[in-house]
Parts: C-alpha cells; sequence; structure tokens
C-alpha cells in the first residue's frame, strides 16, 4: 500500500474523476499538476495514475450516495453556551447524500430556509476506511481513512421547532460542505491538541480547541452498535461554540456570505451562502 499523506478528489476541464495525493506542505487547489487515479485503491497500489490537471476539487469521499452522519453537542463549550446538560450518549442524525456540498463553491439557500436563521457549524469530519458494525472504541482508530473539514448548515428556526428531530433544518440540498481535502489519520491529533476556528466574512466566531465530550473512538463506537455504517461514510463530529444563534446578538447568514471554516494541516473550507431567487 502506498503511503500518502493527503488526497484530493477532484474534476479535470474534460469532465474526468480523479484522486490524487498531496504533500502537506502543497495546498489544495486548481491548477495543481498531479498524478491522478480513478480510486483510492488504485492510488494506493500505485496502478493506472495518469497526469493530469486539477480543474475543480470535489469533497474528499469515496462514496457521493451515501447519508453523512452528524454528532451533536460534542463540545463542552457549545453545551455551556446554550445551557444544555451533558447528553448520557452522543446526539445524531443524517444528511442526505444529496446535502453534500464540495469546497470552494456556492450553497445554494432554498427560499424555505432563508427566513428561518440560516447558521454555520464548523466541524471537524471523519471518513471511513471499512465498514463498521459493533466495533470497540479501540478498533476504531483502525477504520478511519481520514479526516476532512464540514459545515454543518443549519436553518435554525426549523431546528428549533421540530421536536428535536433536526434533519429537516440542516438536510437541505447542499447543506454539508466537505473539504478541501482528506488528511492521514496520523497527523491529526483529535484532542484538545487540535484546533478549529470558523470565520463569516474573516470575523472569527468560533475559536476552539477540540473540546470533545464524546473522543471520536468512542462516537464510531457508539454508532456501530448494530448498525452497520458503510466504508466511505462521513461522520461530522460535533460544533464548538460560537454559532450565530447563540452570539449577542443573534446574527445568522446572510446571501453573499463567505464561510470559512480552519483545520490544519487540512486547511480551510470555504463557501460563499447564496439565497436562492
Amino acid at each position: 500500500m502506498a503511503a500518502w499523506d493527503s488526497l484530493i478528489r477532484f474534476g479535470t476541464a474534460d469532465g474526468r474523476e480523479f484522486w490524487a495525493a498531496l504533500p502537506l506542505e502543497t495546498a489544495p487547489a486548481a491548477g495543481l499538476s498531479v498524478q491522478g487515479f480513478s480510486s483510492i485503491e488504485e492510488l494506493e497500489s500505485g496502478s493506472g495514475g495518469v497526469d493530469v490537471t486539477v480543474e475543480k476539487l470535489f469533497a474528499p469521499v469515496p462514496d457521493t450516495k451515501i447519508p453523512i452522519i452528524c454528532i451533536g453537542l460534542n463540545y463542552r463549550n457549545h453545551a455551556n453556551e446554550a445551557s444544555l446538560p451533558i447528553p448520557a450518549t452522543p446526539p445524531m442524525w443524517y444528511k442526505p447524500a444529496a446535502s453534500l456540498a464540495d469546497p470552494a463553491t456556492e450553497v445554494p439557500f432554498p427560499v424555505q430556509a432563508q427566513n428561518h436563521f440560516p447558521d454555520f457549524e464548523g466541524e471537524l469530519t471523519v471518513v471511513l476506511r471499512d465498514s463498521i458494525k459493533n466495533i470497540t472504541s479501540a478498533e476504531a482508530p483502525s477504520k478511519i481513512l481520514g479526516y476532512t473539514i464540514g459545515n454543518d448548515l443549519t436553518a435554525r428556526v426549523f431546528q428549533r421547532s421540530c421536536g428535536g428531530q433536526y434533519t429537516y433544518a440542516k438536510g437541505f440540498d447542499k447543506f454539508a460542505p466537505l473539504g478541501p481535502r482528506l488528511v492521514h489519520p496520523r497527523h491529526i491529533t483529535p484532542d484538545a491538541r487540535g484546533r478549529i476556528t470558523t470565520r463569516v466574512n474573516g470575523r472569527t466566531v468560533q475559536d476552539s480547541h477540540f473540546d470533545f465530550i464524546f473522543p471520536i473512538d468512542e462516537v464510531l463506537a457508539f454508532l456501530s452498535q448494530g448498525t452497520t455504517i458503510a466504508a466511505g461514510t462521513a461522520i461530522l463530529t460535533g460544533t464548538p461554540a460560537g454559532v450565530g444563534w447563540f452570539q449577542d446578538p443573534k446574527t445568522s447568514l446572510k446571501d453573499g456570505d463567505v464561510v470559512e471554516v480552519e483545520v490544519q494541516p487540512i486547511g480551510v473550507l470555504s463557501n460563499t451562502i447564496v439565497f436562492e431567487k
């Protein structure tokens, strides 16, 4: 198996799709000349590579047709700002596959969501290498393909008014931007040494260590009990304090806002909010 530090998934000018390995010091971007592979398996075997130029970055997940899993209330500082008790187990919900969005793209907010407090949630995101079911916390790290960045976009009023069922508020098309690349687990420390920062139009709104209530290995073990989670699944692991709903005054996303979520060495996930007419 060929070693890699980070992976990008991308399209070329002629419409083909590839994966490529990048050194951590190389920022993912259009215009890079790389050796492209049709799958991660081919990349890791070193077979079938072709020289291509990156035209457009895609969300770095190997399967774009399966739901995305989200974990809520997983930062102590977010639980504190929301005045919510620490849950006994991780709250979770699904985003439909159609909610996946690429990095450096516009995210269309439908009319139904625009007046229901559009909000952001910057999140460290896990992508699974293998399917999991009934695994232990000790087994979880070996099942992780890599880490990327997610933004759990939300129409917050729907979240507050749907009896605790969050999928409608968070499951609109393109409400789960992911990217810009996938970084190998050996380069990510998902504990208090790691940091996540979110900016809206350049203003820092979230800036936190990974203050997890439920560590990622425990989250994966919990999710897998009695349930098969498919290889390639992206799992958003919760957001820290600073979302717009709990700012003073409350501040929702507006048409044209640029949301950036940064986790190093992954980079910066940037998307522009566009209100549909």
